[in-house]
C-alpha cells in the first residue's frame, strides 16, 4: 500500500485558490483514475478535480466551503502496489515538506498538522462565527492584515445587503493607520446594518403563497460584482443605429458552406467581435484598466464574451489576442467558449485577462441596453437585436425608402477615464466596419 496526496491543481495563471464546494466522494470509497472527487469554486468558474490514481480515499483534509490554496494538499488516497508520485503541482509553500516525504516515510499525522496549520494560514479567525457573509477574497484580506473577525464586523459594506466588498475593506486599510483606536465603534455605530443580523434573516411570506429561494454562490457573486461596478465607475452611454444589411446578405449566402467546410456552425457574433477587436485596436485609449489612480494600458486585446448559463446566471469568458484571429478562428474561438459555458465545462483561465467585452441582449429580443462595465475594465459594447426597418437611401438619383436590417448598439464606459470624444469614436468606428462590410467577399 502506498499514499498519494491529492493536491488542488493550478487552474490558471491568476488563480492561486479556491473554495470546496462539494465532495463528489467520501472516505472508505473507491476510486478510479481520473475520476472526479471534489468540486470547486473560484470568483468564476466551477469545476471538478479528479485523481491522477486508482485507489481508496483515506481521508479528507479539508471540508466544504474551506478556501485552499493551489498546491496545497486536499485528500489522502491509498493505492495498491508500490509507492505513488506525489501530485506534480505544488508551489514554494510545500517545498519543504516536499523534501522531509522524500527523505522519510509517509506519515499522515504529520500531513494532518501542515494541513491544519495552512488552514489557520488562509483564515485563522473563525469566520463561521460570524453571521455575515464574507467571499473568499475578502477573508484573505482580511487574514493578510491582520483584521479579526469582530474587527471585520464594524466595517460598513457597500455592497448588496451590506455585504463588504474589496473596495470597502481595501479602503478600510488605507485609513486604518491614521484613525485613532476609537474608530471601530465609530464604524460600527455608522454602519447601516442593525446590531441582529437582518441581512441574513429569511424573508417571510405574507400570504403564504410566494416561494422564497436563496440566491446560489453564482448569483450572490455576480450580484456584488455588479453593486461594486456600478459604486466603482462613472457609468455613460453612447448609442449608434448601425445598417448591417450586407453582414445578413452576406451569412445567409455563406454560412451553409462555412459550415460545412469548417465544421463550424457561423452565427453574427466572430463578425461583431472582428470588428470591436479592429476598433480597440485603432482606439487602444479603450483597451485599458484602472488599478486605483493609476491607468494600466494592456498591450494584448482580450475580448470577454458574456454568456448566459442554463440556469440563468451569466459567465464571461475571454478570447485571448482576438485581434491576430481571422474570421474563421473568431468563429472556432466564439463557438468553442460558448458551448463549453453552457456545458459547464470552462476551466477558470478561460475566463482571467479580459481587457474589453461585448455582450448580445439582442439575443433575448432587446433593441438595445445599457450594460454595466466588467471591472477592471473601463468599457462594455452590447448588441442590440437586428431588425428590418424602413430607411432612407441615398443614391446619385436621388433617396427613396427601403427595407434595411439595422441594429443599435450601445456602448457604456467608464468616465473617469474615458471621456465622450473616445467613448463615442470608438463605438462609431465599430459602426463604421460594420457598415463597411463587403458582402461580396469570401471567408
Amino acid at each position: 500500500m502506498a499514499k498519494f496526496e491529492l493536491k488542488l491543481p493550478k487552474m490558471g495563471e491568476s488563480v492561486a485558490e479556491a473554495t470546496i464546494t462539494n465532495w463528489l466522494k467520501s472516505v472508505g470509497e473507491k476510486i478510479d483514475a481520473d475520476e472526479a472527487v471534489l468540486e470547486i469554486a473560484t470568483d468564476k468558474v466551477d469545476s471538478e478535480v479528479p485523481s491522477e490514481v486508482s485507489g481508496t480515499l483515506t481521508e479528507i483534509l479539508f471540508q466544504v466551503n474551506d478556501v485552499v490554496k493551489v498546491g496545497q494538499t486536499i485528500a489522502i488516497i491509498e493505492t495498491e502496489g508500490g509507492s505513488a508520485a506525489p501530485s506534480p503541482v505544488a508551489d514554494s509553500s510545500d517545498s519543504e515538506q516536499a523534501k522531509q516525504t522524500a527523505a522519510a516515510p509517509f506519515a499522515v499525522s504529520e500531513v494532518t498538522k501542515t494541513v491544519e496549520a495552512a488552514k489557520e494560514a488562509v483564515a485563522p479567525a473563525d469566520f463561521k462565527s460570524s453571521d455575515k457573509f464574507y467571499s473568499p477574497l475578502v477573508k484573505n484580506i482580511a487574514t493578510a492584515e491582520g483584521i479579526s473577525v469582530a474587527e471585520l464586523e464594524t466595517i460598513a459594506g457597500s455592497g448588496k445587503d451590506g455585504r463588504v466588498t474589496k473596495e470597502d475593506i481595501l479602503n478600510y486599510i488605507k485609513n486604518r493607520g491614521s484613525q485613532p483606536e476609537v474608530a471601530a465603534p465609530v464604524a460600527t455605530q455608522a454602519a447601516p446594518a442593525p446590531a441582529t443580523p437582518s441581512a441574513q434573516a429569511v424573508p417571510v411570506s405574507v400570504n403564504g403563497g410566494d416561494e422564497i429561494v436563496e440566491m446560489d454562490r453564482m448569483r450572490k457573486l455576480i450580484s456584488g460584482y455588479m453593486v461594486a461596478s456600478v459604486q466603482t465607475s462613472a457609468h455613460v452611454q453612447s448609442f449608434i443605429e448601425v445598417d448591417v444589411t450586407n453582414i445578413v446578405k452576406w451569412r445567409d449566402r455563406v454560412k451553409n458552406a462555412f459550415e460545412k467546410r469548417e465544421g463550424e456552425k457561423l452565427t453574427f457574433t466572430p463578425i461583431f467581435m472582428e470588428a470591436v477587436a479592429k476598433a480597440l485596436k485603432d482606439f487602444p485609449g479603450m483597451n485599458i484598466s484602472v488599478d486605483g489612480e493609476f491607468i494600466i494600458k494592456r498591450k494584448n486585446i482580450n475580448l470577454g464574451m458574456a454568456a448566459a448559463l442554463p440556469n440563468g446566471n451569466l459567465i464571461v469568458p475571454v478570447i485571448k489576442n482576438a485581434d491576430q484571429l481571422n474570421l474563421v478562428g473568431m468563429a472556432k474561438a466564439v463557438n468553442d467558449l460558448g458551448n463549453r459555458a453552457k456545458a459547464g465545462k470552462l476551466k477558470p483561465d478561460d475566463t482571467q485577462g479580459g481587457t474589453y467585452t461585448v455582450t448580445n441582449v439582442g439575443t433575448f429580443g432587446s433593441v438595445f441596453g445599457t450594460p454595466i462595465i466588467n471591472q477592471p475594465q473601463v468599457g462594455i459594447l452590447a448588441l442590440g437585436a437586428i431588425r428590418k426597418v424602413p430607411a432612407v437611401i441615398e443614391t446619385p438619383e436621388g433617396d427613396f425608402i427601403g427595407i434595411r436590417q439595422k441594429m443599435f448598439l450601445s456602448h457604456s464606459y467608464d468616465h473617469r477615464v474615458v471621456d465622450g470624444a473616445l467613448g463615442g469614436s470608438f463605438v462609431k468606428r465599430v459602426a463604421d466596419y460594420l457598415e463597411a462590410f463587403d458582402a461580396n467577399r469570401e471567408y
